[in-house]
């Protein structure tokens, strides 16, 4: 017996699944974005490649915490903010 208002196990799990790696895609390039940028501001602001790191990571983590509020807020299958994504 099929209850009409739930969804069937294959679609959430693969909506699940989409959503895991749309999340996992924006903090692996939140993080390489930040790398890059942290080490083009490390010569002028005599910054080591540890400090680089650190605020790659950071980035990389907000944009994490982001992706999982987007999850709870709106959508729940997307990890973006706007609306209808």
């Amino acid at each position: 017996m099929t209850d009409p208002l739930l969804p069937p196990a294959q679609t959430v799990v693969k909506d699940g699944a989409a959503y895991v790696r749309d999340l996992a895609e924006r903090v692996v390039s939140t993080g390489l974005e930040a790398f890059v940028g942290a080490l083009v501001l490390s010569a002028p602001f005599d910054l080591s490649m540890w400090h680089n790191a650190a605020v790659a990571g950071a980035a990389a983590g907000a944009s994490l915490l982001k992706g999982i509020a987007a999850r709870v807020r709106d959508v729940p299958n997307s990890a973006s903010l706007a609306k209808g994504v």
